[in-house]
């Protein structure tokens, strides 16, 4: 039997574009296989800039908390593939996984369709045959003519919108909101977390259109931290919470979401779960074993994979919050990325930035050019060639550093994988 690996790479052939925003390959593929999207359990779906993934883990450690068993999609994966389908509460095996991808292969043939959605449907040939109280899916990009909205849920959640991906997405705030409030369905409820003013608008209009009830943060529900814990109200009433797992202040308001999501679904039993439970790896994610970790000696190594302009502001403020230690940054990014609006916050985090090529992908950005992006914004920063090679030279300054490898999902994934 081939491995999913060899699977993979041919269904990434299928298509020339990595990325086409569609939905009539979906619905062919999905016609072939007797549409397994109609046999879900019921369907949670996720959109937003930032805060999508941490969100969904959130909820899925409150329905399981509150004893239910869920499915979920997520992506891009870090390590492995196999992370993106998580079957009952389990990463979907490599037999299972391989046999998925080869019936949908065999049913697809030779027919364009992206890597993104034909793997999407295999997810969908999972959930659909084995049984579970709930399935969560994050969009993979935008929402509208994302491959994951071809389903009916039992609730939609927009999570925080903002600039990012403008080249698939359009170039202004309106317009990027309007493709996540894309995933809105008549009659189905949304959970709306923070938004700026503008994308609010968007997502309110498109609501009152299809009548889909909202319940907004700021209006119907409330989150803020408060003596060392969290403190969530609606119009159900007030809940004490312990703090988030996750760290930094955005993961207070992803966990208000969660919470009001859980409410809606009628499992707030699972809430102080979804706050204690929660994991979701290179989020502030502090690693604790590994060669790196060893390479590292006395320092903290800690990992993040956001890359927008939101996603640094969040990542200074968490950083803001840890005990006072000398902090160097390790920076990769792909050249698709807002490198300035996101090293900007960071300016005033760290005492110098080593900037690193992501090993293996063709969009990353030269090192030359995130050290001068580093320096624009008043960074103080140095070219490596790897990761250790970054490790070695600050940890020789300060060997009790705190070091942040950050700017990409794919380099935090390279990290996971190179440091085991």
């Amino acid at each position: 039997m081939q491995t999913s690996d060899v699977i993979l790479d041919r269904l990434m052939a299928l298509h020339p574009k990595v990325i086409d925003l569609v939905l009539d390959r979906v619905h062919r593929l999905l016609d072939a296989l007797d549409h397994p999207e109609t046999r879900l359990p019921p369907v949670i779906h996720i959109a937003g800039t930032n805060g999508k993934g941490s969100t969904l883990a959130m909820i899925r450690a409150g329905l399981e908390g509150a004893g239910d068993v869920c499915h979920a999609y997520t992506s891009p994966h870090l390590a492995r593939f196999h992370e993106r389908i998580r079957l009952a509460g389990e990463l979907i095996g490599e037999d299972a996984l391989a046999d998925l991808l080869a019936e949908c292969e065999r049913a697809n043939g030779d027919a364009p369709i992206t890597f993104f959605e034909i793997t999407t449907v295999a997810a969908f040939l999972a959930f659909s045959r084995l049984p579970a109280d709930w399935t969560l899916l994050e969009v993979g990009l935008g929402g509208r003519l994302d491959a994951t909205n071809v389903v009916v849920p039992r609730l939609t959640v927009i999570t925080p919108v903002s600039m990012d991906h403008e080249a698939f997405l359009g170039d202004s705030i309106e317009a990027i909101a309007g493709e996540k409030a894309g995933i809105l369905k008549p009659g189905v409820p949304c959970v709306v977390g923070p938004q700026q003013e503008a994308a609010l608008e968007v997502i309110e209009y498109r609501a009152a259109r299809l009548g889909a009830p909202l319940h907004v943060y700021g209006q119907h529900w409330h989150v803020a931290e408060e003596n060392g814990g969290v403190v969530f109200q609606d119009e159900t009433g007030l809940m004490d919470l312990p703090p988030p797992r996750l760290l930094g202040a955005h993961q207070v308001q992803n966990a208000g979401m969660a919470v009001a999501a859980l409410r809606l679904l009628g499992r707030a039993d699972g809430a102080a779960a979804a706050m204690r439970d929660a994991h979701w790896p290179a989020r502030m994610q502090r690693l604790s074993r590994g060669p790196l970790v060893e390479l590292a000696g006395a320092a903290g190594l800690w990992l993040d994979g956001g890359h927008n302009p939101a996603a640094g502001i969040a990542l200074a403020e968490a950083l803001g919050r840890l005990p006072a230690r000398p902090t160097y940054l390790i920076c990769g990014m792909l050249n698709t990325k807002d490198v300035t609006g996101y090293l900007r916050p960071l300016a005033g985090a760290a005492v110098r930035l080593n900037a690193v090529p992501i090993p293996g992908e063709r969009n990353t950005l030269p090192a030359a050019e995130t050290a001068a992006a580093a320096r624009s914004v008043g960074l103080e920063a140095e070219e490596m060639s790897t990761v250790a090679e970054a490790i070695e030279a600050i940890t020789a300054e300060t060997p009790d550093a705190r070091i942040l490898i950050c700017g990409s999902l794919y380099l935090a994934g390279r990290v996971l994988r190179e440091n085991g």
